[in-house]
């Protein structure tokens, strides 16, 4: 916004300083002539009588105007200089504030104010902006490698569909059945995961309806969409557990359900795996628990799960891989639920992810 140049808040502090002593100046020397008229004997007034009906003010005023004219003189240079310098040293802090402010602004966040002393409005205000910047410098991050990864991902279903409709146009006798066949499968992973990124978006944006929504009915209803595949794969779900109310989107909460479910489905024990889902509920907060067996995970590698495009070493690609956003974009619409997603392997082989949303009232 463009704005017409004005007075620094340094000069003005100092014409604030100045009137202020200015005003109790003048008071004190008010105070001390009323002083000095009221108590004065009146013998000490000498008055000399001139033509008109107005005499002419004593020796004692004459005496008294310049040397109090001399003193309010003196208090205005004073003040003047005296303010200017205490207005600097008070609005140092600002200098240092407004230096981040301008650094941040051409994109260097790594900047911190760091201001020192004890804690008062100033440097209440210098840490609220390094915290700031902190959490911004780590959004930028996690978003430029997202980016990253991201392109990464979609780069290679188009390289494989430009490879096999070259080899088409090369090899006109060949099958073409089979040629539709790859470009639909990779058509279809390719819309996968521009979905799962316009989900991801969604939900980091949390731009959704908020409405009361009961946990346990979110996951018996995830787990019967996946029971098919479940079956396909031999593994074993169970759904069970209390009415766990919460406020939220209906939608992306049972995204967040399906996204679990899904992951617990495929890193499992193929023919002898199990899943079991539940749901708690109470006055603070309420709770949905998926796990599954599965190898032996170490805890270093468990926390790298919810990053965009992060597999383990057992998430290898398949016909249900998934597109490495399941966890990614199971934590973000925790987050944007105001909740946390909490992931620990457990003992006998596998994982289980804990998801805790505050309560409905």
């Amino acid at each position: 916004m463009d704005r017409a140049p004005g007075m620094s808040v340094r000069l003005k502090l100092t014409l604030s300083y100045a009137g202020l002593l200015m005003l109790a100046g003048l008071l004190l020397l008010g105070a001390v002539w009323l002083f000095l008229l009221r108590y004065v004997p009146e013998n000490a007034l000498i008055s000399t009588p001139v033509p008109g009906p107005f005499p002419i003010r004593s020796n004692l005023l004459r005496e008294f105007a310049p040397r109090a004219a001399a003193v309010l003189a003196f208090l205005l240079v004073f003040s003047l200089a005296g303010g200017w310098f205490l207005a600097g040293r008070m609005l140092a802090p600002v200098d240092r504030i407004r230096e981040a402010t301008r650094l941040a602004a051409t994109g260097s966040l790594s900047h911190r104010i760091r201001l020192p002393g004890r804690r008062d409005e100033f440097r209440e205000l210098a840490d609220a902006f390094d915290a700031m910047l902190a959490r911004l410098e780590a959004h930028v991050a996690e978003q430029r490698r997202f980016a990253a990864n991201a392109s990464h991902e979609l780069r290679t279903p188009l390289a494989i569909t430009r490879t096999l409709l070259e080899v088409a146009r090369d090899d006109r006798n060949g099958d073409q059945r089979e040629l539709l066949e790859r470009l639909q499968a990779v058509n279809a992973r390719a819309i996968d995961l521009t979905e799962a990124l316009l989900v991801l978006s969604r939900a980091e944006g949390r731009s959704f309806e908020r409405d009361r929504v009961d946990l346990s009915l979110i996951a018996e209803e995830a787990a019967e969409t996946l029971l098919p595949l479940a079956e396909a794969r031999g593994v074993m779900v169970e759904a069970s557990g209390d009415m766990a109310h919460t406020i939220g989107s209906h939608a992306l909460l049972l995204q967040l359900a399906t996204n679990l479910v899904h992951n617990a489905i495929v890193h499992n024990r193929p023919g002898e795996g199990a899943v079991w889902i539940t749901t708690s509920g109470g006055p603070r907060g309420v709770a949905l628990t998926v796990e599954n067996t599965g190898q032996t995970l170490e805890p270093d590698l468990v926390a790298t799960f919810v990053e965009p495009f992060r597999r383990g070493s057992e998430r290898l690609r398949g016909a249900h891989a998934g597109t490495g956003l399941g966890l990614a974009i199971a934590d973000s619409i925790t987050r944007s639920h105001d909740g946390t997603l909490s992931l620990a392997p457990r003992a006998t082989g596998g994982l289980c992810v804990t998801v805790r949303l505050p309560a409905a009232p």
